[in-house]
C-alpha cells in the first residue's frame, strides 16, 4: 500500500513560501487545474496579486483502460478538455499552470501543450512532484514545492482523503 502523508495548513504555507522565490517570470495570468489546483492556485494568486485567473478541467476517458485485444494502456488516452480558456486570453501571455500534484504528469502536460498550441507561454507549478510516477522521463514541473513518493492528503481534503485512496495524475 502507498504511504500516505497528511499535511497541515502550516506545511502548505511553507510550500507556497518555497515556491514564490522560484518564479523567474512575470505571469500575465494563471490557469488552475480543477479540482486539485483550486486551493493552491488561489493561495498563489493572492501572493502574486494575479487577477487573470482561469480554469482548466481535463478528463482522460475511462474506456481507455488496459485493453488486452488492442494492447493499449489507459495512459495512452487522449485528454478530453471539459473546460478551457479561450485562445484570446492565452495568446502571447505568460501563463502559470497550477495543480496540487504532478504524479504521472498527464493532466498538467496536456494543459501545458494546449496553452502552447494556443500561442501562450506555459509554466507548470505544483505543490508536490512525484518523480517515481512521472511518465515524462526527465521532464518535470517548472516549479514545485517538494518531491515525494507518498500519497499526499492536503488539509482541505483530509476527511475524504484519509478514507479513500484515489489516483491523481
Amino acid at each position: 500500500m502507498m504511504r500516505r502523508e497528511l499535511l497541515s495548513w502550516d506545511e502548505v504555507d511553507r510550500l507556497i513560501d518555497h515556491l514564490v522565490p522560484q518564479f523567474d517570470v512575470e505571469f500575465d495570468g494563471m490557469v488552475i487545474i480543477t479540482r486539485g489546483g483550486i486551493v493552491p492556485g488561489g493561495l498563489l494568486a493572492a501572493v502574486l496579486d494575479l487577477e487573470n485567473i482561469l480554469i482548466a478541467s481535463v478528463d482522460f476517458p475511462a474506456e481507455a483502460e488496459m485493453d488486452a485485444v488492442h494492447n493499449h494502456s489507459k495512459f495512452m488516452a487522449w485528454p478530453e478538455f471539459i473546460q478551457f480558456p479561450a485562445q484570446e486570453v492565452i495568446v502571447d501571455q505568460n501563463i502559470l499552470i497550477v495543480d496540487d500534484v504532478w504524479g504521472s504528469g498527464r493532466t498538467i502536460t496536456a494543459v501545458k501543450n494546449r496553452i502552447s498550441g494556443l500561442g501562450g507561454s506555459p509554466f507548470t507549478c505544483v505543490l508536490h512532484f512525484n518523480p517515481f510516477r512521472n511518465l515524462f522521463g526527465k521532464h518535470r514541473p517548472d516549479y514545485y514545492g517538494a518531491t515525494t513518493d507518498a500519497y499526499i492528503v492536503y488539509p482541505w481534503e483530509a476527511q475524504r482523503g484519509m478514507q479513500q485512496a484515489f489516483y491523481r495524475g
